[in-house]
């Protein structure tokens, strides 16, 4: 991977596109800019922005995994955002719906605090006092979270 460059993976998207299924239609295309065309056209069929930016996503991650550092990472490049928003643009133009950025969704749940209570007693050992600890946790987002146990005071 260390003579893998940006050039070397927009080489690789490009070559992707041949096995696309999305149909993306041409400026000179009747059906240019039309959501839902009411016909068949000789247009081309891509790979979706979607699945694209997908694994890049992926490929980034992987890379920066497995050891290689951020700085040199092929797909966190530039050039790579950039042909991705040029591919997102141009394919929201074709089908006529502007790219709009989705915005998070918020969790209809509200975060709620739940105490959860664990206590410990000491099996037989050389020391005879017996003591409780009490580990307490904030569960918000569904997900058990245990902090250490704390030593008695």
């Amino acid at each position: 991977m260390s003579h893998c460059t940006p050039n070397h993976v927009l080489d690789f998207l490009r070559y992707l596109d041949q096995f696309g299924k999305t149909k993306v239609h041409l400026h000179g295309c009747v059906f240019f800019g039309q959501p839902e065309p009411p016909g068949p056209c000789t247009c081309p069929l891509r790979q979706a922005w979607g699945s694209l930016d997908a694994l890049i996503g992926r490929l980034r991650a992987a890379y920066e995994e497995n050891g290689g550092p951020p700085e040199t990472n092929p797909f966190a490049s530039g050039v790579i955002r950039m042909y991705l928003r040029e591919v997102r643009d141009s394919q929201a133009k074709a089908r006529g719906v502007p790219y709009k950025k989705k915005k998070k969704k918020r969790s209809h749940l509200k975060s709620t605090a739940v105490t959860v209570t664990a206590t410990v007693t000491p099996t037989a050992t050389a020391s005879t006092s017996s003591s409780n600890t009490t580990t307490t946790a904030n569960i918000s987002d569904g997900c058990s979270r245990f902090l250490p146990m704390q030593s008695p005071t």
